[in-house]
């Protein structure tokens, strides 16, 4: 029994030892490098996953070439989202225009480790009834179609980001930040091609429950100001799941910190990162990567109840 006990003393010690000593080796090899070679490392890893790095901010944001974008939209990822450690709040914009439902939707929240927001712009085959809106797989906008968008993210202590780009999905994250969606302030921008479309996305607004006081329109540009939504009742499930991915969340939030001492800047957490702990680096690049998994889970749920005969 003593003897086990000395032998886990010493893998452990060992252990420990090498981790050290690993570590070091990683600090000192990041140090040694000049501040493009790191940002243009820190953009080649992650090209794979959909986002490039913004270094003058600190913040990731989707590309136009991401993989997300053959995945589409459904209401369904949104409802599991809770489960796979993303919290946000959300605002849906459904209209008819060009004989297409359009959907715009806003996002704010905590993505796993990563605080930040999104604008995607998606549109369906047809138009599509009110009451199949949360069944329906909505495509994103081709590159013809793309809008010209923007947004202001605030948090409560006073920090501010602005990123605007003609996209699809126009997205900011920032790894290591932890908040509540309450805790952030969206102002988003679209400019839209003409007053029709304008028009009907203001209409879908007012549908959604948003008056004057929450949006402004100037010319075709439309203002959106995303800050405390309506508070929504969430079902006994989500709800267990919110609290429970966030209380993940913060805990996750602290421990890349922690092991990405004593770097500050996020090109640099973000490389000690990838070299010391290869699996939590792709953890940390996870925003919205459940999108295929979702929608394979729902494929599967709808042909089971269709053996069943509920649908």
């Amino acid at each position: 029994m003593y003897l086990l006990l000395v032998i886990l003393l010493l893998i452990a010690l060992f252990g420990s030892i090498f981790f050290w000593w690993r570590k070091r080796r990683i600090v000192c090899r990041i140090q040694c490098m000049d501040p493009c070679q790191k940002c243009c490392k820190v953009n080649e890893i992650v090209k794979p996953f959909g986002y490039c790095y913004h270094d003058r901010y600190g913040f990731f944001s989707s590309t136009l070439d991401a993989w997300q974008r053959e995945a589409g939209y459904t209401w369904f990822y949104d409802y599991m989202a809770p489960r796979f450690q993303m919290v946000f709040d959300t605002l849906p914009v459904y209209f008819d225009y060009n004989g297409r439902t359009w959907l715009i939707e806003f996002w704010k929240g905590q993505y796993g480790i990563n605080a930040g927001a999104e604008i995607g712009i998606y549109h369906a085959d047809g138009i599509v009834p009110e009451q199949e809106y949360k069944t329906t797989l909505f495509a994103a906008a081709s590159d013809e179609e793309m809008l010209h968008c923007s947004f202001v993210l605030c948090g409560k202590n006073g920090s501010c980001v602005q990123v605007s780009q003609t996209h699809w999905w126009l997205t900011a994250f920032f790894p290591g930040c932890f908040v509540w969606p309450s805790g952030l302030d969206m102002k988003a921008a679209i400019r839209f091609t003409d007053r029709r479309m304008m028009c009907a996305f203001v209409n879908g607004l007012r549908s959604a429950g948003y008056t004057e006081q929450h949006f402004a329109v100037n010319g075709l540009c439309v203002t959106v100001n995303f800050t405390c939504t309506a508070k929504k009742h969430y079902k006994l499930c989500t709800r267990f799941w919110r609290r429970f991915s966030q209380w993940k969340n913060r805990i996750f939030c602290r421990l890349y910190l922690w092991v990405t001492r004593p770097f500050q800047c996020t090109e640099d957490r973000v490389l000690c990162l990838y070299y010391f702990l290869p699996v939590a680096f792709r953890k940390l690049l996870r925003m919205r990567r459940f999108h295929k998994r979702c929608h394979k889970n729902r494929r599967c749920c709808r042909k089971r109840c269709c053996r069943k005969g509920r649908l």
